[in-house]
């Protein structure tokens, strides 16, 4: 049986699931994402019906409050992201991003072999099924320049303020 819980956060709801492989999907649940459906997303990823288990989801629901409290920014976690060949070593890339830098889609796209591939590093990155834990949010444009982040510009400014250790800044408003 897979598992999720739901757990609020400074940016609002958040949704994390897994089975007994490891962590299939950490979502923020808003007006393009409910319950439902991220529940539906990840019987799919883990090919078994899925059920709320806080006891299950412990591990990574600790791991992810340490992280909002400041305490945690190295998430050591079992990880089953579903996706092709190219969007698992794009996420696998992001994983080594350290808290706190940034770094390109162009950059992305050498460090995985396709040095003419931004577009599409960009088109992974938002496929990225495991959000703040794989750290898309840790990429911006060529310029530096905040671009796309499936939760929203300014929840993707607060989570890069955060590492930055600028926790006083106000979260913004929890989408619906």
């Amino acid at each position: 049986m897979a598992y999720y819980d739901v757990i609020e956060t400074p940016l609002g709801r958040l949704f994390v699931g897994g089975s007994a492989e490891g962590l299939h999907r950490i979502d923020f649940i808003d007006e393009r994402h409910d319950e439902s459906a991220l529940r539906t997303k990840l019987e799919a990823e883990a090919g078994e019906p899925a059920a709320r288990d806080p006891v299950a989801a412990r591990r990574a629901v600790e791991a992810l409050q340490g992280y909002f409290a400041g305490d945690e920014f190295d998430f050591d976690l079992p990880l089953v992201p579903r996706g092709t060949d190219f969007q698992r070593a794009v996420w696998d890339a992001e994983l080594n991003i350290a808290p706190g830098d940034t770094v390109s889609y162009g950059e992305i796209a050498r460090a995985v072999g396709k040095p003419g591939a931004a577009r599409a590093v960009g088109a992974a990155t938002g496929r990225n099924p495991l959000s703040i834990v794989v750290p898309c949010h840790r990429i911006v444009g060529a310029n530096g320049s905040l671009t796309g982040y499936g939760g929203g510009l300014d929840r993707k400014r607060w989570l890069l303020d955060h590492e930055a250790g600028a926790t006083a800044a106000a979260a913004p408003p929890a989408r619906r």
